[in-house]
């Protein structure tokens, strides 16, 4: 007779599969990859070799490239992208430098992008029940490259923030790479060009340089605060309508004031047929 309790074979090893590919287990394996990653840029700070540790003997194409691939490593763990900017204006010049630093920040929000999707995106879709997250993840998803440009051109949005939230909604991978590298030009060639021209703070290009930091740093802090202010404006224990409209708020206070200049609040279309 066969023992009732008996098991197929494999059945436990079938068991474990399915638990270290769950959801949850991914998001646990991206958590401990990301504070891996922030402890090893606190440890070892990575980005003073590209700073100044820099081999002098390495120029060349082959050291752009290098340099590149390092940069989008060095993103990908957190290492601010302004100090990684000044540094390849200041090893490969205005031209080279921005080309390097451009596509390293492709290459790091690729890696983190492609982290966030296979490791996350299961485990914290499900979670998307509040208005405004939902408000948000729409958005991305249905207008992927438009409101991507918009944060990378809006200085005040966390580059790794940007990156995990574009890989939980269904945004692709062309238009999140298309429009992290269109909208990372302006504000990485400042700093590229701030770092290339160091050596002379007098002269307009370091000038003009700094200058645009500092205009569109503060373009980006009042524009932050007019939304904030906006969204505090709106009720949120009003009737629906008004509930959307502090979501769409929201929603362009995170993505800048050109995606949110393109449409309207959801509640304005959709009021008169409620009413009916």
């Amino acid at each position: 007779m066969l023992d009732p309790v008996t098991r197929p074979p494999g059945s436990f090893a079938l068991r474990c599969s399915r638990a270290l590919l769950s959801p949850w287990s991914r998001l646990s394996l991206l958590a401990v990859v990301l504070l891996s990653a922030a402890t090893t840029v606190v440890l070892y700070e990575p980005q003073r070799l590209l700073a100044a540790g820099w081999p002098p003997q390495m120029s060349g194409a082959g050291a752009v490239v290098l340099f590149g691939l390092a940069y989008g490593l060095c993103t990908a763990a957190f290492v601010p992208r302004p100090i990684l900017n000044l540094a390849a204006g200041a090893l490969f010049g205005t031209q080279a430098g921005l080309v390097s630093a451009v596509a390293g920040t492709v290459l790091g929000a690729g890696i983190s992008f492609t982290l966030g999707r296979v490791l996350g995106q299961d485990a914290l879709r499900p979670l998307l029940r509040g208005r405004w997250l939902k408000a948000a993840d729409g958005q991305l998803s249905r207008h992927g490259f438009r409101s991507m440009l918009a944060i990378r051109l809006f200085p005040g949005a966390p580059f790794a923030a940007a990156n995990y939230c574009a890989a939980v909604s269904r945004m692709g991978y062309a238009p999140f790479l298309l429009a992290t590298g269109i909208g990372s030009i302006p504000n990485t060639a400042a700093y590229v060009i701030a770092g290339s021209e160091a050596g002379s703070p007098t002269s307009p290009a370091f000038l003009i340089s700094m200058g645009f930091i500092v205009v569109s740093g503060l373009t980006a802090a009042t524009v932050a605060w007019r939304k904030r202010h906006s969204l505090r404006s709106a009720s949120p224990s009003g009737a629906e309508v008004g509930s959307e409209a502090a979501a769409e708020v929201a929603v362009d206070a995170a993505i800048g004031p050109a995606a949110g200049a393109e449409r309207a609040p959801a509640g304005v279309g959709a009021g008169p047929a409620r009413k009916a």
